[in-house]
C-alpha cells in the first residue's frame, strides 16, 4: 500500500484508487480488479480460500480469549494486541497435523505457544516485575496458582515515574473453542506500597472446574496506581500496567 504524502489528506475511493487513514498515516492502494465470487469459486484461488479460513479461525480463537480475560486486558494491553494476539494464533492452529489445509484449527494445534505471551508490549511483565514466582496448573483439582514469597516492591518492581502504588492480580481461564464458552475465576492482592518494606506472602489461587478436559489458560499481571489526598488512581491510565500467560495447558 502507498503511503501518502503532501498537505492534502484524503479517505473514500477515487477511481480505483482508495484512500484511508490508518495509524500509521495516509494510505492509497488501488481497488482490487477480482470479484469475491471468484475468489470464492475458482479453483485458482484454493490456496487464498484455505488461508482465509484458517486466519478467521484464528480470528475467532482469539477472540474467545480475548471475552474470556476481558476485565484484565482491560488493565494492560497495547493497542496491537489484537492483532498479535491473532498473529500468535495462526501459530497455534498451523501445528495442527490431524487436519486438511484450510482446516487446521487451534483446538488440535500447539496453545501451549502461547505461554509468555504478553498483552502489552509497552509494559512487559517481566520488565516490570522481578519478584520470583512460582506458576501452576493442576488439572486433578481445578486449581490455577501463582504464589511469590516476599519481596521488596522497591527493588523487585521496576515501576514507572509516579506510581506510589500497585497490585498484582492473576486469572485461569477454561476455553472451549469448539462450543465458543469460558469459564474463568481472577484473584488480586490489596493495594500494595511501592516502597523498601517487604509484603507479605501473596498466593493466587484461581479454582476451575475439576478434571478439565479443555485447554487451560493462567494470566498474571501488575497494576500501577498513583495516591493522590488519598484516593487511588490509575497510573497513566494503565499505559505501562503488564500482564502475560505465564502457564498455558492444553488438551
Amino acid at each position: 500500500m502507498a503511503r501518502q504524502r503532501g498537505i492534502v489528506k484524503l479517505e473514500g475511493t477515487l477511481d480505483d484508487i482508495t484512500f484511508q487513514k490508518t495509524r500509521d498515516g495516509y494510505r492509497a492502494k488501488v481497488k482490487s480488479e477480482i470479484p469475491v465470487s471468484k475468489i470464492n469459486s475458482d479453483p485458482a484461488f484454493e490456496r487464498t480460500r484455505e488461508n482465509n479460513a484458517e486466519f478467521g479461525s484464528a480470528g475467532k480463537a482469539g477472540k474467545l480469549l480475548r471475552a474470556a480475560l476481558r476485565t484484565q486486558i482491560n488493565k494492560a494491553s497495547d493497542s496491537r494486541m489484537v492483532s498479535r494476539l491473532t498473529k500468535e494464533m495462526i501459530r497455534v492452529l498451523q501445528q495442527d497435523a490431524t487436519s486438511d489445509r484450510g482446516k487446521r484449527n487451534v483446538i488440535d494445534g500447539e496453545v501451549e505457544l502461547l505461554e509468555g505471551f504478553d498483552f502489552n508490549v509497552n509494559g512487559k511483565l517481566g520488565t516490570a516485575l522481578y519478584a520470583p514466582y512460582t506458576k501452576s496448573i493442576d488439572r486433578a483439582t481445578g486449581v490455577c496458582s501463582v504464589n511469590l514469597d516476599p519481596f521488596t516492591p522497591a527493588a523487585s518492581v521496576a515501576a514507572p515515574g509516579g506510581t506510589t502504588h500497585f497490585r498484582i492480580f492473576s486469572a485461569a481461564a477454561e476455553v472451549d473453542f469448539e462450543n465458543e464458552v469460558f469459564t474463568v475465576q481472577a484473584q488480586e492482592t490489596a493495594v500494595l506500597p511501592w516502597d523498601n518494606n517487604p509484603t507479605a506472602v501473596i498466593q493466587l489461587a484461581n479454582n476451575l472446574p475439576v478434571n478439565s478436559t479443555l485447554p487451560l489458560f493462567l494470566a498474571l499481571g501488575i497494576e500501577f496506581m498513583q495516591e493522590i489526598n488519598g484516593k487511588q488512581y490509575p497510573l497513566k491510565n494503565g499505559a505501562f500496567n503488564g500482564m502475560a500467560l505465564v502457564k498455558v495447558s492444553g488438551v
